[in-house]
């Protein structure tokens, strides 16, 4: 069971949260957070696999805390929920290292399923915002150093997939291949990139055209 903590400044949306979620056997809300600030000092005492996480909160917005929980414990998956359909902050939280951007206003059963996908290693990012987001976060990363990688057949393919947004599992059954040999050549993979996380090179591989070919 997934250990899920809750990141919103208003009880009652907190509360409905865990209502639609703890739906799914798989979620257990085990911990709530009025800000970013409570939320750090949660994961310093609890162990947590996933956090839903808003943006705008008094003391520490979500993107401040996305930030510090990424460099401290970069294993959890975090969600970024907000009501606001801005580019920006879904640019930010993904930089950030965030495994997703879902508006408040998405359904119920996208929002379990965007705990699927995060905790398979999936990026999800809502339709409405997802058009914007890339462009941005591709144009940003024209001022980055290009680096010369060689990768192998297979990286490429898996990295492509990556790209296409498919899970570790999904990969595995795409290329005949188990998760675990996913796993290593997932982590070769960031190495030669030198990338740090699946949403980075999630972008690789749509700057590199990867996801096109």
């Amino acid at each position: 069971m997934w250990r899920v903590l809750l990141v919103e400044d208003q009880a009652i949306v907190r509360q409905g949260l865990k209502v639609i979620l703890e739906q799914d056997e798989n979620i257990s809300v085990v911990q709530q957070a009025e800000n970013g600030e409570e939320a750090i000092a949660i994961v310093e005492k609890h162990l947590i696999d996933f956090i839903m996480m808003d943006v705008r909160m008094p003391v520490m917005n979500g993107i401040e805390a996305t930030r510090k929980i990424k460099q401290q414990w970069p294993d959890i998956k975090i969600l970024i929920l907000t009501t606001f359909n801005d580019d920006e902050y879904a640019v930010e939280a993904l930089k950030e290292g965030a495994n997703g951007f879902l508006l408040k206003t998405s359904e119920s059963d996208k929002l379990i399923e965007a705990v699927y996908s995060c905790m398979s290693g999936g990026m999800t990012i809502h339709e409405e915002v997802a058009a914007k987001v890339m462009p941005r976060l591709l144009k940003r990363s024209k001022s980055e150093k290009t680096v010369d990688v060689h990768l192998s057949e297979r990286e490429i393919a898996i990295t492509k997939l990556i790209g296409e947004g498919l899970t570790n599992k999904e990969i595995a059954e795409e290329l005949y291949l188990s998760i675990g040999t996913v796993k290593n050549y997932l982590t070769q993979i960031l190495q030669k990139t030198g990338l740090r996380d699946r949403t980075q090179l999630a972008i690789y591989a749509v700057k590199h055209h990867i996801a096109d070919d």
